[in-house]
C-alpha cells in the first residue's frame, strides 16, 4: 500500500462513520508485511510471510462510544463497519471521560524523517534471512559442548494512519530487523539452554551473526551444573537482561488506568520518593532510531520528552485523555491503541539514570548473594506491591561469581525494593527501555 493510500483509507472510514450518524469518529488503518525464517537442527523449520491491512473505528455519540475492526478495505465494508459501530454506540453505557481531543491540543507538524524509524534499503529476501539464520545456528554450534541450536531471522515493515473528526490526520511507519538463537547443552534433567537476540530498525545497525551465536552458546554453557541457592536474606543483582522488568512494574503502577481505578500500590505516591535519591526515569518518544518512537500519540497529541520520576520522586502519571479527565488532569500524550480497542495509556522510550559502577563492580560490592540472569513466572500484587518471582542465575560468594543456580524464588515489596536500587552503567543504548543492571540489598531468597 502506498504512502498516501493508507491515510486516505483512514479518512474514508472516518467520513463513513460521520455519514452513518456518529457525532465524532476516530479511524485507524494499519498495514504491515513480515517475513520470518526458523532453522532447527540444520533444517528449515518454518518460513512465514504475512501481509495485511487492519482497520479500526471508534465512534462517539454523546458520552457513548463503540469500537469495531475489520481487515477488508472495500467501500462496502467501510460503510457496513461504520453503520455497525454507530448502532453499537447508541446502546453503549455513558462514559463522561470518552471523547476526542480539542483541536487546540492536536499535533500540527512533525518531521518523520528526522526520527529515522524506517530502513530505506530494500526489504530482505527469504534467501538472505535463511542464510542469516543458518549462520546464527552454525556460530552457536561451533562452541564445544553445544548439542543443538535453534535460530531465527525476521523482518517487518509496518505503517499506521489515524484520521479523526476533530481535524487530525497523521501517519508514520517503522521497520524491524531481528536475529535470535537459542543454544542447548547437557542432557536429560541436566540439559540447559539460553539465548541471544538482537533487533534494530536498520539492518546496518545489527551486530555480527557470529557474535550473537557465540553469546547464546556461552550463556547456555555457563548454566551447566546449576543447583538451588540457600534460603535467606541476601543482596540480589538483576542483570541488565532482566532489570527492565523492575522498572516495568513501576510503569504499570503509575499507569493512569490503574490510578483512576484506585488499583495501584503507587496511587498515593505522587511527589513522593519511589526510586533511590538521585535517580530519574525519563520518557522520550522522539528518540532517534528507537523502536517505540512516535511523533504523536494515538489521540493525535504531540509527544515530547518528560520526567516520570525526578531525583527519586514521582513526577507524573502516564495518561491518555480519558484517564486524565477522570483524574481532573491533562493528558501526558501517552495514548496507545490497536484497531480493535479504544485508546489507553502506554509507554514509549524510557531511560533510567545510570550509575558510575560497572556490573562487575556491583558484584564485588554485593559480597554474597544472587546474580539474576533469567526469570520465570510471577506473583505480583498490583494493589500492595508484594513481589515474588522465580529466578535463576549465578551465586556470588565474597564478591565473586561462584556457580550457576536455579529453582529459586525472590520476594519483597516493590515500594521498598525500588527505593533501594543501585544502578550499574551497562544499559544498552538501542533498547526502547534503557535500564542498567540493578542491585538491591536485603531481598528474601527461597532456595534449598
Amino acid at each position: 500500500m502506498t504512502d498516501t493510500a493508507l491515510p486516505a483509507l483512514a479518512q474514508a472510514l472516518m467520513q463513513a462513520a460521520l455519514k452513518a450518524g456518529a457525532e465524532a469518529a476516530d479511524a485507524m488503518a494499519v498495514a504491515g508485511t513480515s517475513l520470518s525464517i526458523d532453522i532447527r537442527q540444520g533444517k528449515l523449520e518454518q518460513a512465514e510471510r504475512a501481509e495485511g491491512t487492519d482497520l479500526g473505528l471508534r465512534v462517539l455519540i454523546g458520552g457513548r462510544q463503540a469500537c469495531v475492526s475489520a481487515s477488508d478495505t472495500s467501500p462496502a465494508t467501510l460503510a457496513a463497519l461504520a453503520e455497525r459501530a454507530v448502532a453499537m454506540a447508541r446502546e453503549a453505557p455513558e462514559d463522561p471521560s470518552a471523547g476526542l481531543a480539542d483541536p487546540a491540543q492536536l499535533a500540527q507538524s512533525w518531521d518523520m524523517a528526522a526520527l529515522e524509524l524506517e530502513d530505506g534499503g530494500p526489504d530482505p529476501a527469504a534467501g538472505a534471512l535463511e542464510a542469516a539464520a543458518r549462520a546464527l545456528e552454525a556460530a552457536a554450534l561451533s562452541a564445544q559442548g553445544i548439542t543443538q541450536a535453534e535460530a531465527s531471522a525476521a523482518f517487518s515493515r509496518r505503517a499506521i494512519a489515524i484520521a479523526q473528526s476533530n481535524g487530525f490526520s497523521g501517519s508514520y511507519g517503522r521497520t524491524s530487523h531481528s536475529r535470535s538463537v537459542t543454544a542447548f547443552c547437557g542432557s536429560g534433567t541436566a540439559m540447559e539452554r539460553d539465548y541471544a537476540g538482537e533487533a534494530r530498525i536498520f539492518a546496518a545497525d545489527l551486530p555480527g551473526l557470529e557474535d550473537i551465536g557465540q553469546r547464546a552458546a556461552t550463556r547456555a554453557l555457563e548454566r551447566l551444573g546449576a543447583v538451588k541457592p540457600p534460603t535467606g536474606t541476601y543482596a540480589v543483582l538483576y542483570d541488565e537482561r532482566v532489570a527492565a522488568s523492575l522498572i516495568g512494574h513501576l510503569l504499570g503502577a503509575i499507569n493512569g488506568a490503574a490510578i483512576a481505578r484506585g488499583a495501584s500500590w503507587a496511587r498515593d505516591l505522587m511527589d513522593r520518593p519511589v526510586l533511590s535519591d538521585g535517580l530519574s526515569l525519563v520518557e522520550d518518544p522522539l528518540r532517534l532510531r528507537s523502536s517505540a518512537s512516535r511523533p504523536f500519540d494515538a489521540e493525535g497529541l504531540p509527544t515530547q520528552a518528560k520526567a516520570l520520576v525526578q531525583d527519586g520522586r514521582l513526577a507524573s502519571w502516564v495518561l491518555d485523555l480519558a484517564t486524565a479527565r477522570r483524574l481532573g488532569l491533562r493528558s501526558t500524550a501517552n495514548a496507545a491503541r490497536g484497531p480493535s480497542a479504544p485508546p489507553s495509556p502506554g509507554i514509549t522510550n524510557v531511560e533510567l539514570t545510570q550509575g558510575t559502577a560497572s556490573r562487575e563492580d556491583l558484584i564485588a560490592q554485593m559480597g554474597t548473594g544472587l546474580l539474576v540472569t533469567s526469570m520465570i513466572g510471577s506473583t505480583i500484587s498490583a494493589t500492595t506491591g508484594d513481589y515474588s518471582r522465580g529466578a535463576s542465575g549465578f551465586w556470588v560468594q565474597d564478591g565473586r561469581i561462584s556457580h550457576p543456580v536455579n529453582e529459586c524464588t525472590i520476594a519483597g515489596n516493590l515500594r521498598d525494593m525500588l527505593r533501594r536500587i543501585v544502578p550499574a552503567n551497562d544499559a544498552r543504548p538501542h533498547l526502547a527501555m534503557r535500564v542498567p543492571s540493578l542491585l538491591i540489598d536485603g531481598m528474601t531468597l527461597a532456595g534449598a
